[in-house]
Formats: C-alpha cells, structure tokens, sequence
C-alpha cells in the first residue's frame, strides 16, 4: 500500500510540475520605432522625410535623408507591421519585423569616394 502511495505521488507531482511550466510565459514588451540615424551623419537641423502612401489597404511610409530612401515602413491591412531597412546604404533592403527578428546591427557609412 505505501508502495502505491509513492508512486501515486511521484506521478501526481511530476504533472503538476509540467502543468506549472506550461503556465509560465515570458513577458515580452513592445519594440519601440527605430532610432533616427546617428548624430555624426546627420546635421542638428536636418529631419527624415517621411512620406505615406495608401494602398490596397495598407499604409507605406517612405524614410529619406538627404533625399536617399533608407527605411520602408510597411502596415499592412492584417497582421504585424513591418520595416524594409538598406542596412548599406546600396539600394539592398532587408526585412526587420517589429517583434525584432531581422534586427540588423548599426552599420554607417564612415567614407566614400
């Protein structure tokens, strides 16, 4: 009879063991918008130009400095909105959702010629 009894709450606590941690989620915090580009290439008085569009629905904003496009801000009718960025600065875009997969790391443009 003990016998069962150990095993009856050997069992009985390994489910609640796995109960408890399914229960368990991470609280996750919404990614803010993407900073402006850095102090050093941009003046004091200069400001992105952002232009929206519509269309089919969704909304697209244009980010240009200087009057090079370098962010594409894509939301869509349904679902997540999410960010079209040219990490290089050559006219290459790659996807950065909101949820930050995709994030890229800081890349300038030091020099060019």
């Amino acid at each position: 009879m003990l016998k069962h009894l150990h095993r009856f709450l050997l069992i009985a606590l390994l489910v609640s063991g796995s109960a408890m941690a399914e229960d368990a989620k991470p609280k996750l915090e919404p990614i803010p918008e993407p900073p402006p580009p850095p102090t050093g290439a941009v003046k004091a008085d200069e400001a992105p130009e952002v232009t929206t569009k519509q269309r089919e629905g969704e909304k697209i904003e244009e980010y240009r400095l200087r009057g090079k496009l370098y962010m594409i801000k894509v939301t869509p009718a349904v679902g997540k909105p999410y960010y079209l960025v040219d990490q290089k600065g050559d006219g290459v875009f790659s996807r950065a959702d909101e949820d930050g997969r995709g994030m890229a790391v800081p890349m300038w443009l030091i020099m060019s010629w």
